[in-house]
């Protein structure tokens, strides 16, 4: 991790804040032993470094920090009407993790959040009791990688190992891992569980490059979800967001060519397909964060508070992508964003 260096920047985590009620822990030493050289800074709570005012994110995602808390309240959520639920009636996310490694021009969490820095909640244990308090009423579909990449932390923070075997022990329970990371391998130890699901946003290596910074490549990506696959986990494909930008029609066209000469259709649990959809305030944050990005500065229609490319254009995308797609998998393993 401390790799990430940024030429005039300090390293990723070379300060690390610490609430004061985890000083001293067991998980706490276990992260700091990975950070030897990283100033430690002892902290009332999270949101004095997190939630201060007037912070320029833009700079500190150069350089970002690391704060170690427990969460005290909303360990999980019900799922957001943007995200798709894959036919479960009871979805939630959680969210172990506070903003991701990577640098994605149009990722939400640079608009939901007022910091780049990086919170690791230590009390996964709580959420875990609130997993099984819910698991006593009903099936739960748990999303537990949506608010950073969890196994490109795995290294580290060891949570995705954490929580496959919390899901070994709860049948009732299924979970996403959502991922563009490259590091199934710090996993793959593991016997596989049908009720956990890896899922590998994929996008055309154009995209990679211009807009999801410090990404592992397509074809990375795919080495990982075909390392996972031959193991016998179930895979997920997100084809999510898709974008509208030059020659969209034939990247997308060899991204999907791509995918399949390395990915067997019949070890492909489902794939999803949505366009690029944001909220309007966060896309108004966003904007503000990366005021010369192309990308964001599109004149997106807003629907009840969501902007998207509006019901022609997303029909577009949508359509393309689902021609593409049913070349290689049946129309029931595809799921469709729609506004």
């Amino acid at each position: 991790m401390n790799s990430l260096s940024r030429g005039l920047f300090n390293p990723y985590f070379s300060h690390i804040y610490i609430e004061e009620a985890l000083a001293g822990k067991e998980e706490t030493e276990e992260v700091l032993r990975h950070f030897p050289h990283a100033v430690k800074v002892k902290i009332s709570h999270y949101k004095d470094v997190f939630c201060r005012s007037r912070q320029d994110c833009a700079l500190q995602k150069q350089s970002p920090s690391l704060i170690l808390a427990a969460k005290q309240e909303h360990l999980i959520y019900p799922g957001a009407p943007v995200c798709q639920d894959f036919g479960n009636r009871h979805f939630y996310y959680t969210s172990c993790v506070m903003n991701c490694v990577y640098d994605c021009e149009y990722c939400y969490l640079q608009g939901m959040y007022p910091s780049s820095h990086m919170v690791v909640f230590l009390n996964l244990e709580d959420v875990f009791v609130q997993t099984e308090i819910l698991l006593k009423d009903h099936p739960v579909y748990l999303c537990i990688s949506y608010d950073t990449d969890l196994l490109a932390l795995e290294p580290v923070f060891g949570c995705v190992r954490r929580w496959i075997s919390f899901a070994a022990a709860h049948p009732s329970l299924t979970i996403e891992i959502r991922t563009k990371s490259a590091g199934f391998h710090y996993i793959g130890d593991l016997a596989p569980l049908q009720n956990v699901i890896f899922a590998w946003t994929l996008s055309p290596e154009e995209v990679c490059q211009a807009f999801e910074r410090h990404t592992p490549s397509l074809h990375a990506r795919l080495a990982s979800a075909a390392a996972a696959a031959d193991r016998g986990w179930p895979i997920r494909l997100c084809f999510d967001p898709l974008l509208y930008i030059k020659d969209w029609k034939r990247l997308y066209q060899e991204l999907v060519s791509t995918v399949f000469q390395t990915l067997s259709p019949d070890s492909i649990k489902d794939a999803s397909i949505g366009v690029f959809r944001v909220s309007s305030e966060y896309l108004k944050r966003m904007k503000q964060r990366r005021p010369v990005s192309v990308l964001l500065h599109y004149p997106y229609e807003n629907e009840n508070g969501v902007c998207y490319y509006g019901k022609e254009r997303t029909e577009e995308l949508t359509r393309e992508m689902q021609r593409l797609l049913l070349a290689y998998l049946p129309e029931e393993k595809l799921f469709i964003w729609r506004s």
